[in-house]
């Protein structure tokens, strides 16, 4: 009846109902602690397993890769040395050099045959030249490179197929551009790829602009401009990976394998360049390939005395 005592024991009741709550609630927390350790354990072993299997697949990805490389580069001797072969007999059938065929349709058929081995070489080459980029065995052999000579030649080699589809191939050249340091057969290429593709797309009657200047940031730039039936723009990714056609390619009777614009990027990446590909259905396509500033070479004012050089050397001395 004391009321001290009274007051004790309500202060060790309340002590102890607040002892027992803690008590359930660092439990729950502990429970909880360890059903989130188990789950996160488990997690990581989700993620070793998925990371095993990655680096398993990675692995064998890399070795299928490496096996398509090398049959490839066997099978290229193989390949063209029959095509070899047909072209230049085809080639010594079709010009009669050994004599007359008797039936002008066995000169029209042996026609057909050089321009179909020809074809096929070209699909090889292009096969092998990307199989090449992506084993990283493409070197490049530099040299110093006048980029509006080569847009020349290339349309002199496209010119007789222009014409036959009575295309026009206009040139719009900045004077006075320096040398670039490129590989020559690399570029040369490059252009003839874009050139190609223009013409063969064109329709009868159309245009073709070829340019060559100077980009904004001091590099060189080849455009390649047509007024054929464009890209849709949702069709642009496919046509710049490997092996993709858009909707109009395929429709076209001239299908070819689809490697030419991936290629071309290739090759560009090669010379830290970049390649652009701008298109509008109905109204053309453009292809712009661009060499960076550091690819030009600025000439150098030769020295107008080197007698003057003397002195210093001498001091040297």
């Amino acid at each position: 009846g004391d009321p001290v005592h009274i007051g004790l024991t309500a202060i060790l009741s309340l002590s102890l109902v607040f002892l027992v709550f803690m008590t359930g609630r660092m439990n729950r927390a502990n429970v909880h602690i360890l059903s989130v350790q188990s789950e996160k354990d488990d997690l990581i072993a989700e993620l070793e397993v998925a990371k095993s299997m990655s680096d398993e697949a990675r692995r064998r990805a890399e070795e299928a890769n490496l096996a398509k490389s090398r049959f490839l580069a066997s099978m290229s001797h193989e390949l063209r040395t029959p095509l070899n072969a047909i072209l230049g007999f085809s080639e010594v059938m079709s010009t009669e050099v050994l004599g007359p065929l008797s039936n002008p349709t066995y000169k029209e058929y042996t026609s057909d045959i050089h321009r179909s081995g020809e074809h096929l070489l070209n699909l090889i080459n292009e096969i092998l030249d990307l199989s090449r980029i992506e084993a990283g065995k493409y070197d490049l052999n530099e040299e110093a490179v006048n980029l509006i000579e080569i847009a020349e030649d290339c349309i002199g080699m496209v010119q007789l197929r222009a014409r036959s589809k009575n295309i026009t191939i206009g040139e719009q050249f900045e004077q006075g551009m320096p040398a670039v340091w490129v590989d020559e057969k690399a570029i040369r290429q490059v252009t003839l790829n874009l050139l190609s593709n223009a013409v063969k797309f064109t329709p009868s009657g159309g245009e073709v602009t070829v340019k060559v200047g100077w980009t904004a940031g001091g590099g060189q730039y080849l455009s390649i401009k047509d007024n054929g039936p464009g890209i849709p723009e949702e069709e642009i990714p496919i046509v710049l990976s490997a092996f993709g056609q858009g909707s109009i390619a395929i429709k076209s009777a001239e299908q070819g394998t689809g490697l030419g614009l991936p290629i071309v990027q290739a090759i560009l990446a090669k010379h830290n360049g970049q390649f652009i590909l701008r298109s509008k259905l109905r109204e053309g396509t453009e292809a712009i390939a661009i060499l960076p500033p550091r690819r030009v070479l600025e000439s150098v004012p030769p020295v107008e005395d080197v007698r003057a050089l003397e002195p210093r050397r001498k001091s040297f001395a």
